[in-house]
Parts: structure tokens; C-alpha cells; sequence
């Protein structure tokens, strides 16, 4: 018997005309498209750019093996060569102890003279990198410019001080006796006003390096480079220092230590250093020459302490009132420090309240 099955519609065959029918009508949502191809060129494109680049760059020497580092930076340009000091040179047109006429001082003991007389005359070659220096170069460059000092003699200062900033306790704390701190140890204890108070303000007549080896988060500070080296160029141009190293340079650095024989020694020093990087080039690792610091004492060292040793003697014939107390100290008072850094040693100016850039500190 023959049997006949029935299948559901959705299940028989369609016809080739039926079949065109549904898959005319089969919806196309879950086709996907095909890739567009524009965005792989673009990026083939880009590709190829940089590998031509690249190899222009290797062949031209701007990288690879051919490749120079960036240029180190140089000293400020010496404004003078300074000559061979003469002998009897002219330090100051009036004596020493008129210098001391109501000036703010400070009165070092004994041992802190010895001290720093000890250390002045046995001071080694700094060990520095050249890199280290490098830092300065543009505070050295501002300084001169701004105050007309030649950056040589505050160069010499700073290495006298500091040791160009590496000496122990430089950026923290105050030295031996309590009374200096920071690279140019500037006295921030003979007040009020201070060493420091008088010439605080100097970094504001400069304009600030955008980096440089110490910065400190406020300004002023006795601890940041910028500050400490732009007071000390004012205070060494208020004390008369210009571009010449001759007896005026001289005794700008006998102002900033004091006016005692140690005083002599270290504006002795401070001098001939400074001389001798005009005539050889500077060296921040050098000591000083002993011909220039003889040179330098038989011209403006030699005549000061005679002075001195002459006021020294006449005060010590002098009769005492009765009761009088002993006497202290190895030579005579100190100008402005304690035993280091700068001071008002400048006898005119003893009642100045602020130092101002292009005129005198009074």
C-alpha cells in the first residue's frame, strides 16, 4: 500500500524559484561586512615615513655612534687680567681703624682666630668635578653682571668659604662658632640687622637660573646658591670691589672677614687666587701660587697688619683705669663675623638699615 508522508512546509525543498525568493527575504543583520582596507594603508604609510626618517637621521650622524653630547658649560668671560701687584700699593685712602667706627662686629675668641688661621695657611687643593662647578658658572655670570664685580674674586670668596659649597654643614646648620652658615657663610647672629639681613634682598636685581646644583624651596635663604652668591657680590661691590683685582678687591675681602691679622692672611689668599686665574685660566682645583701671595702681601697685606701691630702695641701700653677686667682675643675685633662669613666691616655705612642694587649700603 502506498503511503503518502507530509512534511512541514518549512522542512521541503523550495524550488530554485522559491529559493531565490527566501533568500531575497532572509534578513541580513548577522552578515558581516567586509574590513576596510584604508586604515592598514594609512598605517603601512606611516611606517615606511619613520623608517626613511630614521635612516636620513643615521646617515646624517644626528644619532647613532655620530652622535655629540650637549656642550658643557663654560666659565663667565674674565673682564681684567689683572697685572703683578707693586709693592706699598694703596689699600684704603683712610687707616684701618677708622674702618671700625660704629660698625656692627663681632668679637671671635682667641681659638676661632688660631683656627681659621691655621686653615687659611695650610688650605689644600679642593678636589672638585668639573660638573659640580659647572652649576655656578651661570650664578658667577648673573653676579657680575649685576653688581660690576669681577666674578673671579667672588669665585675665590666661595672657594675660601666653602670649598665651592662642598664643605661639610654648607647647606645646613651654622659653622663652628655659631654665627655663619650656607655657601658664602654670611653672618646671620651680629643683628639686628644681620650681615645677612643687609643684603638678603641682592637676588631679586638677577635674574634666577631656571637650575642650578642648590635651590631651595623659599627664597631668601642663606642655604641657596642663587641667594647667598648674589648677596655676597653686593656686599662685596658696596665694599668698593669693581671688575679690578687690585687694592680696592683687597680690601673688599679683608670687609668680609674682619679687620684682625687673620683677616690679612684671608684677603691675602683671597686675592692672589683670583690673580692667578686671571693670568692662567680658572682652575677650581688649583691652589694659590706662593709667588702671587707673596706678591699680593708685600702690596696691600703687609702694610694693613704693620697697622695693625702698631695699634696693638699702643693699646698695650696704654695705663688701665683701676678695676679694669683682662683682656681677650689674639688681634684686633673682627669686622663682621664671629670668626666666618661676610661682614659689615665698613665704617661709613655702620648705621644702614638695607643694601640696595646701584647705591651705597648705609
Amino acid at each position: 500500500m502506498l503511503v503518502t508522508r507530509r512534511y512541514p512546509a518549512g522542512l521541503m525543498a523550495p524550488s530554485p524559484a522559491g529559493a531565490h525568493a527566501q533568500a531575497a527575504a532572509r534578513p541580513q543583520a548577522h552578515v558581516p561586512s567586509p574590513p576596510d582596507e584604508r586604515a592598514a594603508w594609512l598605517v603601512a604609510i606611516a611606517l615606511g615615513t619613520l623608517g626613511v626618517l630614521a635612516l636620513v637621521a643615521v646617515l646624517t650622524g644626528l644619532v647613532g655612534g655620530n652622535a655629540r653630547p650637549a656642550p658643557a658649560a663654560s666659565p663667565p668671560p674674565v673682564p681684567l687680567a689683572a697685572a703683578l701687584p707693586a709693592p706699598g700699593g694703596a689699600v684704603s685712602a683712610s687707616p684701618p681703624g677708622a674702618r671700625h667706627v660704629g660698625v656692627i662686629v663681632g668679637r671671635p675668641t682667641a681659638a676661632q682666630q688660631s683656627a681659621d688661621a691655621r686653615r687659611f695657611e695650610s688650605q689644600p687643593a679642593a678636589l672638585i668635578a668639573a660638573r659640580w662647578m659647572e652649576g655656578f658658572y651661570p650664578i658667577y655670570g648673573t653676579a657680575q653682571e649685576t653688581f660690576a664685580v669681577n666674578w673671579l674674586l667672588l669665585a675665590s670668596i666661595h672657594e675660601q668659604e666653602s670649598a665651592f659649597s662642598t664643605a661639610p654643614g654648607t647647606y645646613r646648620g651654622l659653622n663652628f662658632a655659631h654665627c655663619c652658615g650656607g655657601p658664602m657663610q654670611f653672618n646671620v647672629t651680629n643683628g639686628p640687622p644681620s650681615t645677612w639681613q643687609l643684603v638678603n634682598d641682592s637676588y631679586i636685581y638677577g635674574r634666577r637660573p631656571a637650575a642650578y646644583g642648590h635651590m631651595t624651596a623659599t627664597h631668601p635663604s642663606i642655604y641657596d646658591d642663587f641667594d647667598s652668591i648674589m648677596a655676597a657680590a653686593h656686599l662685596l661691590s658696596a665694599d668698593g670691589a669693581e671688575y679690578r683685582l687690585d687694592g680696592s678687591a683687597w680690601m673688599a675681602a679683608y670687609d668680609y672677614y674682619g679687620h684682625d691679622l687673620t683677616g690679612v692672611t684671608y684677603a691675602d689668599q683671597v686675592l692672589a687666587r683670583a690673580i692667578g686665574w686671571s693670568q692662567h685660566g680658572f682652575c677650581f682645583d688649583c691652589g694659590v701660587r706662593p709667588g702671587l701671595m707673596e706678591a699680593v702681601h708685600a702690596a696691600y697685606g703687609a702694610p694693613v697688619m704693620r697697622s695693625l701691630l702698631s695699634a696693638a702695641a699702643a693699646r698695650s701700653n696704654r695705663p688701665r683705669p683701676p678695676g679694669a677686667g683682662p683682656t681677650h682675643g689674639a688681634g684686633p675685633t673682627h669686622g663682621a663675623r664671629a670668626t666666618r662669613g661676610a661682614g659689615p666691616t665698613h665704617g661709613a655705612r655702620a648705621t644702614r638699615g638695607s643694601c640696595r642694587a646701584g647705591a651705597a649700603c648705609r
